[in-house]
């Protein structure tokens, strides 16, 4: 990639596990397919068991550079209270 050159940047689930489904929060380029080469694993979530692993300064880095979360990836960070220790950190 070319220096100064601008992506647009969104959070997505990638999938993973063949009979049980493990997804991966990834930053990704918004041209690349869902399972595409991502720019940074930022995540995990485990509907099964009902378990996420956030990398709460990386996801910040994205947000603040402005990518934007698909909806499954939002809803994943509001249940995990993200949002409000977000503001946290600013105030």
């Amino acid at each position: 990639m070319k220096r100064g050159m601008f992506v647009m940047v969104k959070l997505c689930l990638k999938r993973c596990g063949r009979k049980q489904p493990v997804y991966r929060i990834i930053a990704i380029d918004v041209r690349s397919r869902r399972d595409g080469k991502d720019l940074q694993k930022v995540g995990f979530y485990d509907p099964i068991k009902n378990q996420t692993c956030l990398n709460v300064p990386a996801i910040l880095y994205f947000l603040e550079k402005g990518a934007q979360p698909t909806r499954t990836v939002y809803d994943i960070l509001r249940k995990a209270e993200f949002f409000k220790e977000k503001e946290r950190t600013l105030s």
